[in-house]
C-alpha cells in the first residue's frame, strides 16, 4: 500500500500519496537557460540541527535525522534537475566510505521508477555534475564517467593554478566563478545558465546555499523538519554566515504531515519560494 501524508498548506486538508508528491511540481519546467531555477533540500531537527560533530572535528549525519520517507522526496527532487551542484568535501567522504553515492538517477533501489519518468518528461537519463571546490583537491568518482554525466568543476579565479592545470589534464573543464578562492553564488549561476542548465539541484551543503541565499540566486527551499530535539554541542545549521535580513525571507508554498517518520517522532515536508533580489557576492571558500 502507498503511504499517505496529510496535506495542511494549501487547504483543503487531506490525505495524499507520499510517492509522486514532488515530481508533480514539474521542477524542470519552471526555469529557462535565462533564468534557471535553483532550489535546495535539507532535513533538520526542531533544534536546528541539519549535522553534528564527532569527537575528531568530523561532520556526520546522524541516522536518526533521516528517513526513508525524507529520502525518496530526496530522489524526486534530483530527479528533477538537469544539473547538481555538489562539492568536494562530500566526494572525500564518498571515497571514504562515509556517504552512499547519491549523483545518479536510478540508484539506490528506492528510486528505481525515476528513470522512466525523466524520459517521459524529456529530460536525458542523468543530470550533469558540478563539483564547487576552493582547493580542488578531491577525488573524482569513477561512476561519474561510467554514467555519460557531463562534469564541470567550479572554482574561483584564485585558485591554485597547478590543481586547476590537473583536472583540465584529466579532461575536466574548470569554471571559475568567483573573484578569490572560493564560488559565488551567482557567478555559478550565471556559467551554468550560459551553457543552458534550467533546473539546478544544490546538494552541496550549507555553505553553498548560504552564497546563493546572500546573492538572490535560489528559486526554492525544501525543508524536511523533524519532531525531534537533538541537542549536540557542535553541529551544523543551514545557514553558517552572519545575519541575513530581508535577502533571507522565504514564503510557505506547502507544508505536508508525516505523523509516523522518523521512529514515531513525525515530520514535516516544507516548501518554500524566494523573492529575494540578487546581493554583494558570497563566495564558498571551504565547500572543499
Amino acid at each position: 500500500m502507498t503511504k499517505k501524508i496529510y496535506r495542511l498548506f494549501p487547504p483543503p486538508f487531506e490525505a495524499v500519496p507520499l510517492k509522486g508528491l514532488y515530481l508533480q511540481l514539474n521542477l524542470h519546467a519552471r526555469g529557462t537557460p535565462e533564468s534557471p531555477f535553483i532550489y535546495a533540500n535539507f532535513v533538520s531537527s526542531l533544534d536546528g540541527r541539519i549535522a553534528l560533530e564527532d569527537a575528531s572535528g568530523q561532520t556526520y549525519l546522524p541516522k536518526r535525522l533521516t528517513s526513508p520517507e525524507d529520502f525518496r522526496l530526496f530522489l524526486e527532487l534530483e530527479c528533477q534537475a538537469d544539473c547538481l551542484i555538489t562539492h568536494g568535501g562530500y566526494l572525500r567522504a564518498l571515497e571514504a566510505g562515509k556517504l552512499g553515492n547519491i549523483l545518479h538517477i536510478g540508484q539506490p533501489d528506492p528510486g528505481r521508477d525515476l528513470p522512466a519518468w525523466r524520459s517521459t518528461h524529456g529530460l536525458p537519463p542523468q543530470p550533469a555534475v558540478i563539483v564547487a571546490s576552493a582547493s580542488l583537491d578531491f577525488p573524482m568518482p569513477a561512476s561519474i564517467r561510467e554514467h555519460g554525466q557531463q562534469c564541470y568543476i567550479a572554482t574561483g579565479e584564485k585558485a591554485d593554478p597547478d590543481r586547476v592545470a590537473y583536472w583540465r589534464g584529466q579532461g575536466y573543464e574548470v569554471i571559475f566563478a568567483g573573484s578569490g578562492k572560493g564560488v559565488e553564488g551567482a557567478a555559478l549561476s550565471r556559467c551554468l545558465s550560459e551553457r543552458g542548465y534550467r533546473s539546478i539541484y544544490l546538494i552541496a551543503g550549507p555553505r553553498m546555499l548560504d552564497t546563493m541565499v546572500r546573492e538572490g540566486q535560489l528559486s526554492c527551499l525544501f525543508q524536511t523538519i523533524t519532531h525531534q530535539l537533538m541537542g549536540g554541542k557542535s553541529f551544523r545549521s543551514l545557514m553558517p554566515g552572519p545575519e541575513l535580513g530581508a535577502a533571507g525571507h522565504l514564503k510557505l508554498a506547502s507544508l505536508y504531515y508525516d505523523p509516523d517518520s522518523p521512529a514515531g517522532a513525525g515530520q514535516w515536508f516544507a516548501q518554500f519560494e524566494s523573492g529575494s533580489q540578487g546581493g554583494a557576492p558570497q563566495a564558498v571558500e571551504e565547500a572543499g
